[in-house]
């Protein structure tokens, strides 16, 4: 993703998923239409002038609501609502996309519009969101600080658990059927870039449905990170039926005591550096390592 100023700084040319934007000067009023570019430009520093819903804790994440006072909302990230948007006369528009390229042409005749290629880069979502806002040094010191704290992690956890890097599953149990999530989703992403290993890699899906138990073998690692979802009866239920299963005791997490349940919006739904820096600190103190740096 490449910014050039132009004309004597007189605006900025912004290369993104869907083409080249322009903008007279950097944002000050920015809408976001997914969670993290939501994520991102908290984390920036800058208060959005409007957001879309939360997928849960609705309206808006617990973790992003003392910087998101006020602000407004926009409906739902796969369905954002236009008039509203035009009423908040923003200077750009951030989006992905994997969600909105169908409403791409509309959302360019309100504001200037720029949009990541998908919804889990964090890293490009940073970096876009930094771009238009011209805040990139406050970026690279936020990436800089994901970065050795990453290091950390790995120089710790070498020392606690034998043979890293480990093979992890990121799994999602659903009331009539297990996902497993990939390399290309958003914990995938975060996970891989920390190091671990996946039994199942795929580069043109967030994941897959497990929808057999004769299926289980294929997602054999040394650890499993289950994504919790709190005391739903039916989810609850499913994974009790799962556990249960001969095949699922003889994999090797749960033979070896390594299945956690983690927070749904950090591991799932919040898609940007924020949510991977959560992340982290739920795999910390898994591991019972020594916090770092923030």
């Amino acid at each position: 993703m490449l910014i050039s100023m132009m004309s004597q700084a007189t605006f900025l040319q912004v290369s993104h998923a869907m083409g080249q934007t322009n903008l007279d000067k950097p944002a000050q009023r920015v809408v976001t239409l997914f969670q993290g570019a939501t994520d991102s430009l908290v984390a920036l520093g800058i208060q959005p002038v409007g957001v879309v819903d939360s997928w849960t804790e609705k309206p808006t994440y617990h973790y992003l609501r003392p910087s998101l006072e006020g602000v407004t909302h926009l409906g739902l990230e796969t369905q954002p609502n236009l008039e509203d948007i035009a009423a908040l006369k923003p200077d750009v528009i951030i989006g992905a996309r994997a969600r909105h390229e169908k409403i791409y042409a509309q959302l360019k005749k309100i504001a200037p519009t720029v949009m990541t290629d998908n919804v889990y880069d964090f890293e490009q979502t940073l970096s876009l969101a930094a771009k238009v806002t011209a805040t990139e040094a406050k970026a690279q010191q936020l990436w800089q600080t994901w970065q050795q704290r990453v290091a950390d992690f790995r120089q710790q956890i070498k020392h606690k658990s034998n043979g890293w890097p480990l093979s992890a599953s990121i799994l999602d149990v659903r009331a009539d059927h297990l996902r497993i999530y990939l390399n290309n989703s958003f914990a995938g992403s975060v996970l891989g870039s920390i190091g671990f290993q996946f039994p199942i890699r795929h580069n043109d899906t967030w994941g897959m449905k497990i929808k057999t138990k004769e299926s289980l073998p294929s997602i054999n690692a040394d650890v499993f990170f289950v994504i919790s979802h709190g005391n739903q009866p039916a989810v609850q239920q499913n994974y009790r039926a799962w556990r249960s299963h001969p095949l699922w005791q003889v994999l090797k997490a749960p033979r070896t005591q390594q299945v956690y349940e983690v927070n749904q919006v950090a591991w799932l739904l919040s898609g940007g550096i924020l949510g991977a820096n959560l992340m982290l600190d739920e795999l910390t103190e898994i591991y019972q390592l020594p916090k770092g740096e923030q």
